[in-house]
């Protein structure tokens, strides 16, 4: 608890045992009214006085209709109707809701603080052959910094000497270290778990991932949900509209004749505990930072309730597939030979490619598994759009597409489409067969389409650059309900554009790209989701939604919390207003005293507060 907190505490507790003792000396003796009168004044002076003062000062300053107003003008109003005992306990119960209140949501902005606690405190570089320690703000770029066992990463850079195993829980969720070594990139907010490392620094403070991370945290709260500005403008006009209903209420009934001035004064006050909005104020915002809360937790940064909102109604999802679906490394899935055994045509492929830094002649290389002989090939002719012509061995080999084959008077056999770019060969004239080399799949990819339609998602789709048959075949393996292909970049934006106009009235349209060629198409959709953007400032900027690492299936995850999150809001908002609503009109009736009035107030905000506190241990 804070020191205002443990403050609070003390002068409830002081004040509930002077009331205790000044009930007990009122019930025990008969004394005149102003002697009780003066009696009570002092727990309520105890008690109140805080709130006596906000209100006043929110008066001068303009600010009228709000909580201590009504609190104020209740228990005044009791004590003037000599309804001395209730008056005190109305303001010692609504201190009690407020002292809740203060610590759930002082623990929710602590278990986020705890969560997001990543920036480095400062950072160790090398300066005129000695190790000095400054502030991470104060070191430029392309200085060496050490990072020693236990020490957090202050900033993103390259390992030029050491190795180690870092801890990228903060950023991703992930419990699983991650190894690391000369030539590897290291980002901020990563622990060194265990050896030394000198890292040459890419980037200032300011522009690095914990830095990026940490704003977007701070400035989530900054992007309201639509039930959010809801409950602001609701309280905005729900408060002087029941002022002004408990002042008619007070006024209109005794001038008809209808019952007493203190009866209907009595209900008047009655009516204005039970309307602050409290259980709503609270409630609603701290349900929407629970539910970004825990996807932090889980590696998933929420730009805003707002985002996450949208993400609880997404009803369509469209994928990227290179980067996203895909690993973004080609390999080799097919060899077809003609004449000769696989081997010896993958051998014959890797010679022809072994110059090529393409990476498909990588992937030919990786699957021959041999050391290729530079000695054995000769005339290295590179053409345009079609492959290559090289000497292997003494021999002519092409090695391209179907435009090479054809210009060169090669027939090719009757085949089906291949799932990906293919590699055809020939050898001194000869067709020598085909390599198909394809992108691979994402391990968990198919499980997390499949997670995703279990949460309700009715239509997943992938747009794709690669040929009809490469994403037909992908998307056949993925389980996923369409797919376009052959798409440029500008293709892909008309595509969203056409299924935006398809989707169903209320729903919402999630677009998953790797955050880095995808920003036009990750700005259209409803929610922008970007994969794989752990240092990835492309996917920071342009997406809504973040997962911190390659996990697929942690969009699902976000679409569960997402929905969670509105549960809860939906459940707090009905819960609240009809208890409310309820009692308002026992009030006005008659039915109920202050006592049930402070449960309408204190009780319900508790109530609500609570189960938004669900949302911080939910995930």
């Amino acid at each position: 608890m804070t020191k205002k907190q443990k403050k609070t505490l003390r002068c409830i507790l002081g004040s509930t045992v002077l009331f205790a003792v000044v009930w007990a000396v009122t019930a025990l003796a008969s004394l005149p009214p102003w002697w009780e009168f003066l009696l009570y004044l002092l727990p309520y002076a105890l008690i109140g006085w805080d709130i006596l003062w906000k209100a006043v000062r929110n008066i001068k300053n303009g600010q009228v209709f709000d909580e201590n107003f009504l609190m104020a003008l209740a228990t005044i109003g009791a004590f003037g109707c000599g309804e001395y005992r209730e008056g005190v306990a109305v303001m010692l119960f609504y201190q009690v809701g407020e002292l809740f209140q203060s610590v759930a949501v002082s623990r929710s902005r602590t278990s986020i603080a705890q969560l997001m606690d990543i920036r480095p405190e400062s950072a160790n570089v090398e300066r005129d052959g000695q190790v000095v320690t400054v502030d991470p703000e104060e070191v430029a770029v392309d200085e060496i910094i050490v990072i020693r066992a236990g020490e957090r990463v202050p900033l993103d850079g390259t390992v030029v000497e050491g190795a180690s195993a870092l801890d990228t829980a903060a950023l991703t969720g992930e419990s699983m270290p991650r190894d690391v070594a000369t030539g590897d990139e290291v980002v901020s907010g990563c622990v060194n778990l265990s050896g030394l490392l000198r890292v040459k620094v890419s980037r200032p403070f300011g522009q690095s991932t914990v830095a990026k991370i940490l704003d977007l945290v701070e400035n989530s709260a900054a992007k309201k949900a639509k039930a959010e500005h809801f409950i602001t403008k609701f309280a905005r006009y729900y408060t002087p509209a029941v002022v002004l209903c408990a002042v008619a209420l007070a006024v209109l009934p005794p001038l008809v004749g209808l019952g007493t001035w203190r009866t209907w004064v009595l209900r008047a006050l009655n009516f204005l505990v039970v309307s602050c909005p409290c259980a709503l104020v609270i409630s609603i915002p701290l349900s929407f930072f629970g539910g970004i809360g825990g996807a932090s937790r889980q590696g998933i940064l929420v730009k805003g309730g707002n985002y996450l909102e949208a993400l609880a109604k997404a009803d369509t999802v469209v994928f990227d597939k290179t980067g996203t679906l895909t690993q973004g490394r080609f390999a080799v899935t097919e060899v077809s030979p003609v004449g000769m055994s696989e081997q010896e045509l993958l051998e014959l492929a890797a010679q022809a490619e072994q110059f090529s830094t393409h990476p498909i002649a990588r992937s030919i290389l990786t699957a021959w598994g041999g050391t290729p002989d530079r000695d054995r090939v000769a005339q290295v002719e590179e053409l345009a759009g079609r492959g290559l012509r090289v000497q292997v061995d003494d021999k002519t080999v092409l090695a391209g597409n179907e435009r090479l084959m054809t210009e060169n008077g090669i027939v090719l056999p009757e085949q089906p489409a291949a799932p990906g770019t293919v590699i055809y060969l020939a050898l001194e004239g000869q067709y020598a067969g085909r390599l198909v080399i394809a992108d691979q799949l994402k391990p968990g990819a198919k499980e997390a389409i499949q997670a995703l339609k279990a949460a309700g998602v009715g239509r997943t789709v992938m747009l794709t650059g690669d040929s009809e048959a490469a994403g037909q075949a992908a998307a056949q393996e993925l389980g996923l309900d369409q797919v376009y292909a052959q798409l440029l970049p500008g293709d892909k934006v008309d595509r969203v554009e056409a299924l935006l106009k398809e989707k169903a009235p209320g729903r919402t349209l999630v677009y998953v790209g790797d955050g880095i060629n995808d920003a036009p198409v990750l700005s259209r959709a409803d929610v922008g989701v970007a994969m794989g953007a752990m240092g990835s400032d492309a996917a920071i900027e342009a997406a809504d939604v973040v997962l911190m690492d390659d996990d697929l299936k942690k969009l699902s995850r976000a679409v569960a919390i997402a929905r969670k999150t509105m549960t809860i809001v939906k459940e707090n908002t009905i819960f609240a207003i009809g208890v409310k609503l309820a009692v308002l009109a026992l009030s006005a009736a008659g039915l109920v005293g202050l006592w049930w009035a402070v449960f309408a107030d204190v009780g319900v905000s508790v109530i609500a507060i609570l189960n938004a506190s669900r949302m911080l241990k939910a995930y």
